[in-house]
């Protein structure tokens, strides 16, 4: 790190990046989360909409069929476009009528580059929702109940024995419908995101096959650039991010302040690397260069920050696990927690373990829970992260492989946090099946890390598998 003033500072970094802090069009940040900290945050611009053509099916009105031979199906349908757009403002609706399936083809050849097809089915024997799920696009097939609900029930069935990428919604609470439609706007963020990769390795093989699945880029960069970053950061910048941390801090352990320093040098070398190659994520592969002697300073802080901020940092070079993460933060807004589980069948818990987590799992501007900076576990050198997490919350853990287009997911319930010489800082327990999820486990989907998120998020995280054509297993129910 040199004296005099790096390049980038927050505020900059933030206007230049991608979104490596962002929230995106889901949850803006409107304000400062860290306005007592050494400099401030400013808000972030939104992605591109998802486009969306919204199709309504029906029969000609003055047709004998549900609903009913004379509804106005044109005001149904204007009231369900001001609605969906009011309550999808990340979602561009282009909207058409279909009443055959001549019709729903016409639509599927006009439509272009959408980034799917939201089907709401108003009336019966159109043969419409049947043809539209067979776009080859993520489709969103919606029952007005008591409209089209045959016709719906039979595509879903067409849908579930072809596998196709199709989500159906068969309910009376609007939001439900929402809820799914707005997965559009998932499939779009990660289409447009950048993911860093910090890494001596070959990641080309990997980069194409995430390409291929979710539409997001890697970027990479090896030892020596990272060097370069980090011998241009500003120390007395840095020293007002170490100074930070460890007045927010319950206490510090083993690290120096010099320690802690090294570690906001990195930081703000990796925030540089990724404004630079507008990444919206940055993982690292840490213990491979640090074991030897390829990086200065773990960047267990800078992902710590990165997390807290908005945006997406992950240990280990691990595409997978950022990916997950990345995904879930645009679904939900919240950070992911990438751990190693350790299975306790005695206590029917699962252990995620880690050296890096946040301290905000509700959000950027959600409450946060204390922390305590300790060594990296394993070599108890740098600096890293034990955080003391909320329990007695719901938890969604999950895993991706970009490779056999698989996912992972269960649920817990957090019930403590361990205090445990061996392994990683901070260990998250959570109660649940711990013999389901050991009986089911397969190294084929995830060889070890898990992503963690605050919240009960398996339906939306099976919905949004289910339209990118991801296989999807839930560990702790029966195999």
């Amino acid at each position: 790190m040199t004296r005099h003033r790096c390049v980038v500072s927050r505020r900059r970094f933030l206007q230049a990046a991608g979104g490596t802090a962002a929230c995106l069009m889901l949850f803006p940040l409107s304000e400062s989360v860290l306005a007592a900290g050494p400099i401030s945050i400013t808000p972030i611009f939104p992605k591109s909409k998802a486009r969306v053509t919204l199709v309504f099916s029906h029969m000609p009105p003055g047709t004998p069929t549900w609903p009913t031979k004379d509804y106005d199906y044109a005001g149904r349908a204007k009231e369900l476009t001001a609605r969906l757009e009011a309550a999808c403002p990340g979602i561009a609706f282009t909207v058409k009528t279909a009443h055959d399936a001549d019709e729903a083809q016409a639509i599927l050849k006009e439509s272009g580059d959408v980034d799917g097809y939201l089907v709401y089915a108003l009336g019966l024997h159109t043969g419409v929702p049947a043809h539209m799920i067979g776009s080859g696009k993520p489709v969103v097939l919606v029952d007005d109940l008591f409209g089209g609900t045959h016709e719906v029930l039979q595509a879903t069935g067409i849908a579930r024995r072809e596998n196709l990428r199709v989500v159906t919604v068969c309910s009376s609470d609007f939001q439900d419908v929402v809820s799914a439609a707005r997965l559009f706007e998932v499939i779009r963020a990660m289409k447009e995101s950048t993911i860093l990769d910090v890494t001596d390795r070959d990641v080309a093989n990997a980069a194409e096959r995430i390409k291929a699945l979710l539409g997001a880029n890697v970027a990479r960069i090896g030892s020596e650039e990272l060097a370069s970053y980090y011998s241009k950061a500003d120390e007395r910048e840095a020293e007002k991010w170490a100074d930070f941390w460890i007045s927010q801090a319950k206490k510090v352990v083993e690290p120096t302040r010099a320690e802690i320093v090294k570690s906001a040098g990195m930081y703000l070398a990796l925030s540089r690397a990724a404004a630079d190659k507008h990444a919206d994520a940055v993982t690292v592969d840490c213990l491979g260069m640090s074991y030897s002697g390829r990086m200065s300073a773990y960047p267990c802080l800078s992902h710590f920050q990165m997390n807290n901020d908005g945006g997406a940092g992950v240990c280990e070079g691990d595409l997978n696990s950022t990916c997950a993460q990345l995904m879930m933060r645009y679904l939900t807004g919240r950070p992911g927690f990438v751990s190693d589980p350790v299975i306790d069948t005695s206590k029917s818990e699962i252990v995620y373990a880690h050296c890096v987590s946040t301290n905000r799992v509700f959000g950027p501007k959600g409450k946060a829970n204390p922390y305590i900076i300790r060594s990296h576990a394993e070599d108890n050198k740098g600096a890293s992260i034990q955080s003391l997490l909320p329990v007695d919350k719901i938890v969604t853990t999950l895993q991706m492989n970009a490779k056999s287009r698989r996912m992972v997911i269960h649920t817990g319930k957090t019930t403590r946090n361990l205090d445990e010489p061996k392994a990683c800082r901070t260990k998250l327990a959570a109660r649940t099946d711990a013999e389901r999820i050991l009986s089911n486990w397969d190294s084929h989907v995830a060889a070890w890390h898990r992503v963690t998120i605050y919240g009960d998020w398996r339906k939306q995280a099976l919905n949004l598998a289910r339209l990118l054509g991801i296989e999807a297993f839930e560990e702790d129910k029966a195999g």
